[in-house]
């Protein structure tokens, strides 16, 4: 099975295109500066510690008016 879980991610941010959208632009960020919010994040690719934030609600939308 493979962690963080799509059914967990879905409890915190509602859409799948938005997870897909933030967890790559906050890969691409940890590519260019390794700026973990996690203290130990059990994935090796950046991508994967993406989706750890997200699911500790490290990392959220951005509601624009």
């Amino acid at each position: 099975m493979l962690e963080p879980s799509v059914d967990n991610l879905l409890k915190k941010i509602d859409s799948k295109y938005a997870i897909v959208t933030i967890a790559a632009k906050r890969a691409r960020e940890l590519h260019e500066k390794e700026n973990h919010m996690l203290e130990q994040p059990t994935s090796k690719k950046l991508v994967g510690v993406a989706l750890e934030e997200i699911l500790d609600e490290k990392l959220a939308i951005k509601q624009q008016d």
